[in-house]
């Protein structure tokens, strides 16, 4: 099968994953491409809606922003070419926590694809690293992505085979996604906020990777920030001097990139609320259990 993954990754999370995952189609037979959705800010290139229309699947991969797909996932799903008939399409998604709150975050999408003649049959979430509220240590991130890696490939083959996957309702889930959806428009009017430190050097590395082009530097050097933020934390995350301060949640900055490297030596247990701790510990024990079962089944 032909199966394209169109993917927006603010950090590289989400991209990692889509990477993985477009592996382990390949070794499964299938013929995959890859294509980030940075920039898209109109109308879908006619190369990219041709290969849309050629697949036999499309995938989007996403981060999950306060429980709902990011605007530009929107804006791409409004930009799909019509289907005469139903294209199946599977959903990636990163998140900082597994809460149960986050299976709502498709909704929407989901709706905006139906329309478009795109069925959604599967959807699969991985936890990675937050890159705003806090910085996860260096353990919990390797083991966040040691632990989607495990996933993945029986998750490839659970899509390879057609089996559908897809979330349980959450009650009020359309409203409480709804809701959160604020953020879209806030993101904007924060991204206004954003400003850079003395200690900038102009390197013009954030204007050159926002993925909403929302980031300018003059002619004198000064650094501008539009109103168009998708609130990806890319600027902030890769920011070489932590000059970025990222408006009204300064204080929930998670400057620079995970290593995501086993740490060589042991590094004190990070704490969390009662709630994020039982979900933590939930996700990592089914996941453990789903890729034991497997094995078992192997051998």
């Amino acid at each position: 099968m032909k199966i394209m993954i169109c993917f927006f990754s603010g950090t590289g999370n989400t991209a990692l994953l889509t990477h993985a995952f477009a592996g382990a189609l390949h070794d499964l037979g299938h013929t995959v491409s890859e294509h980030s959705l940075d920039g898209l800010n109109s109308g879908l290139p006619g190369q990219m809606a041709r290969q849309i229309n050629d697949c036999d699947i499309l995938g989007i991969a996403y981060p999950v922003h306060a429980f709902n797909a990011p605007a530009n996932i929107l804006r791409f799903a409004r930009l799909l070419p019509a289907q005469r008939e139903t294209k199946p399409v599977f959903l990636l998604k990163t998140s900082g926590e597994p809460l149960r709150l986050n299976d709502v975050s498709s909704l929407k999408l989901i709706r905006l694809l139906r329309r478009r003649g795109y069925a959604a049959r599967s959807e699969y979430h991985y936890v990675m690293p937050y890159n705003i509220i806090f910085r996860h240590s260096d353990t919990m991130a390797w083991r966040m992505l040691t632990t989607a890696r495990d996933l993945i490939p029986l998750d490839a083959a659970e899509l390879s085979c057609g089996a559908p996957r897809l979330p349980r309702s959450v009650p009020f889930g359309s409203l409480i996604a709804s809701l959160m959806r604020c953020e879209h428009w806030g993101g904007r009017l924060n991204g206004r906020l954003y400003t850079v430190t003395e200690d900038c050097v102009r390197c013009g590395k954030c204007v050159r990777e926002c993925p909403a082009g929302n980031i300018r530097m003059e002619k004198d050097g000064k650094i501008k920030f539009g109103g168009k933020c998708l609130m990806c934390m890319r600027c902030a995350q890769s920011c070489p001097k932590d000059a970025v301060k990222i408006g009204l949640f300064v204080y929930w900055k998670v400057n620079g990139a995970y290593s995501f490297q086993r740490p060589s030596s042991e590094e004190p247990e990070q704490r969390y609320n009662k709630l994020l701790t039982r979900a933590y510990e939930r996700y990592f024990r089914e996941a453990e259990r789903r890729i034991d079962q497997t094995k078992e089944s192997i051998t």
